[in-house]
């Protein structure tokens, strides 16, 4: 399974990881991008083998030769291990593979819909290779998964018609709880990433009357930077400590106009916190009725949202309570067996290739 340790991938893989072993499926990490803190190597390494491999990411790679050398050094790996399927979290890593093994790639987010949605416009030229490669990667995997209608919807209307796509929600290990609360908003994100809408959170914190919290980097890996001026900056987290203070907020939030799926809106429902979410097609799709939305765009929306939860004990309870119960349906459990699922699903099709073009 590839990963990165600069986003919600990391998470991702880890508790799919952990949850898969009760399958009798074990996992080795191939790393790519930015070296990990040792922390997170503790954490892999308790998991399976971590190998960490001398390639970037796509959406940090400064032109696609860059990218080249993946398939050669996925090979390597595979037959290192004895790998019998390959679990690719950026369908640009499947581009040029030529091994026989079933691969199926997840894509938790890309440069083209990062800009249809958070841009409103085409990738720019000197980017334009993200197109062409992610294309090449969605057509070499086996099945490619999306963790959200939305997400699939997006991937659709940008690259066209993909086959073998499906639709595996993500889930969180935290366990489901209500622990008593305080009075203040938390929102979890790199903030450095436009899509994460700081600045209108940020924005809010001015305009409210409640205290609000903002947990996560500002600095990007490429020299983005953001500037929190009316929040309250905790900067970046380990993962447990973000659980901590989740534990103890009576609100989330999430004013995110690009989410394939949204991690930290379902942690907080699993810590029962009430959730404010952009008003945008995942969050819809997957908390509608469960949450208050406003629209990404609007500071003063939010800030009423958020008022109106911290000032109403009785509604912020009865909203906490329902975006728990619907955290329910994304449970690690149901993420395993759905993507057990994929994974027989692959293999079959890498035979059915494989008769084909022996």
């Amino acid at each position: 399974m590839t990963l990165d340790a600069v986003g919600g991938v990391w998470r991702y893989a880890m508790d799919l990881a952990r949850g898969l072993q009760r399958f009798d499926i074990n996992t080795v990490f191939a790393g790519f991008g930015p070296s990990p803190s040792s922390e997170q190597e503790q954490e892999a390494i308790a998991v399976g083998p971590l190998v960490w491999l001398n390639a970037p990411l796509d959406w940090t790679a400064g032109n696609e030769d860059e990218l080249d050398i993946i398939p050669h050094l996925l090979k390597h790996l595979v037959d290192h291990y004895s790998i019998d399927l390959l679990h690719l979290n950026l369908p640009s890593q499947a581009a040029g593979l030529d091994i026989d093994l079933p691969v199926v790639a997840v894509s938790h987010s890309c440069v083209v819909t990062w800009f249809q949605s958070v841009r409103g416009a085409d990738v720019p030229d000197p980017w334009r290779w993200q197109f062409s490669r992610n294309r090449r990667g969605f057509d070499r995997a086996d099945i490619v998964v999306a963790p959200s209608h939305s997400h699939a919807h997006a991937l659709r209307t940008c690259y066209g018609p993909i086959s073998h796509l499906e639709v595996v929600h993500n889930s969180s290990e935290l366990p489901a709880r209500s622990t008593p609360k305080e009075n203040f908003a938390l929102a979890v994100g790199r903030w450095w990433d436009d899509g994460k809408n700081g600045a209108v959170l940020d924005e809010a914190a001015r305009l409210s009357r409640s205290k609000i919290f903002m947990a996560g980097t500002v600095d990007g890996p490429s020299g983005q930077h953001f500037s929190i001026k009316h929040a309250v900056q905790l900067g970046e987290l380990h993962h447990h400590q973000v659980a901590a203070v989740m534990a103890q907020a009576g609100i989330v939030v999430s004013p995110s106009l690009y989410e394939p799926f949204g991690l930290a809106a379902l942690e907080g429902a699993r810590a029962g916190a009430a959730l404010v979410l952009a008003d945008i097609p995942t969050y819809r799709e997957l908390w509608d009725g469960a949450a208050l939305f406003a629209d990404p765009h609007d500071a003063a929306g939010f800030a009423d949202a958020i008022d109106l939860l911290a000032q109403n004990e009785r509604l912020r309870k009865e909203q906490a309570m329902s975006a728990q119960n619907r955290s329910r349906a994304y449970s690690l459990d149901h993420q395993c067996r759905s993507l057990l699922n994929v994974y027989a699903s692959a293999m079959q099709h890498a035979e059915e290739r494989e008769a084909v073009h022996p």
